[in-house]
């Protein structure tokens, strides 16, 4: 186990590589783009009712969506990496599941969608399903983060939206999945040793404010949510981890700041500003 002062400097590095690469990566995409028309920007440029209001804002509107996309797409990866430090991390599940843990799974989800008489999201829910068995076949699910506690022997299996913007179409199946997950680890390692979680890298409603999203509360009881620092702190497996995270990412927020000047540069010319 490292001490403090070693994992902090594990977690300040990973996050500046993390941060560095992103940067140059970003960069050199779309400065290699300018002249292709059917690159990132020049694609979303075209847009006749966001080129009337000018330039910049044309730029600017084509830019964000790449830009919150890759962020995105960065923050995963680097919350894996940091987590590898602490956990075993597997990206999928694989084991026995009940024919009747499936249909038990099935008749809970509809009762947390019914408009009237709606059954509210309870960790209990899952109590004793474990010992639903009958019909047995073999599954594997994808996952998006599961991490193994050695020290501990506690496994989460976590559903990361990097926003928290959960797909209205998708919830249901998002946490039927989950929820398979879990039978087929809890068939082998019992009921006390897995956890659900629902995450985010930030809280879109304020930090350390409530998670109100109707679309999440839906599906997940309110143990299960893990937003913004709660999410950090767990990769990290310490409480300083979203305060050495976000001061280490402020830190060399810069590069990106730098990659963005470039791009804007490159994309809006003195004749665009003419």
């Amino acid at each position: 186990m490292k001490n403090s002062i070693d994992k902090e400097k594990a977690i300040r590095c990973i996050v500046e590589s993390a941060v560095r690469s992103y940067a140059e990566g970003f960069a050199t995409r779309h400065l290699a783009e300018v002249d292709n028309e059917n690159g990132v920007i020049n694609m979303k440029i075209h847009n006749i009712f966001i080129a009337t209001l000018g330039p910049e804002i044309q730029y600017y509107s084509a830019l964000a969506c790449s830009l919150d996309s890759s962020l995105g797409n960065m923050l995963e990866r680097m919350a894996i990496c940091i987590a590898k430090m602490n956990y075993e991390v597997s990206q999928h599940v694989e084991g026995i599941l009940y024919k009747e843990q499936t249909d038990y799974i099935a008749e809970l989800l509809e009762q947390y969608k019914r408009p009237k008489d709606r059954r509210i999201p309870q960790v209990s829910d899952y109590e004793g399903i474990s010992r639903l068995q009958g019909t047995a076949h073999t599954k594997r699910h994808e996952s998006d983060y599961y991490l193994i506690d050695k020290e501990s022997g506690n496994h989460y299996l976590i559903e990361l939206k990097i926003g928290g913007d959960l797909d209205n179409k998708k919830a249901r199946s998002e946490k039927e999945a989950l929820l398979e997950q879990y039978c087929i680890l809890t068939n082998r390692l019992g009921e006390n040793k897995v956890r659900i979680l629902f995450a985010t890298a930030y809280n879109r409603y304020g930090e350390g404010r409530p998670w109100t999203q109707g679309r999440v509360r839906q599906f997940f009881a309110n143990e299960e949510l893990c937003i913004s620092r709660d999410f950090w702190n767990l990769v990290c497996k310490w409480d300083e981890g979203f305060h050495i995270v976000m001061d280490e990412y402020k830190k060399q927020a810069h590069y990106i700041t730098e990659a963005l000047n470039d791009i804007q540069a490159a994309y809006l010319t003195d004749d665009d500003d003419a």
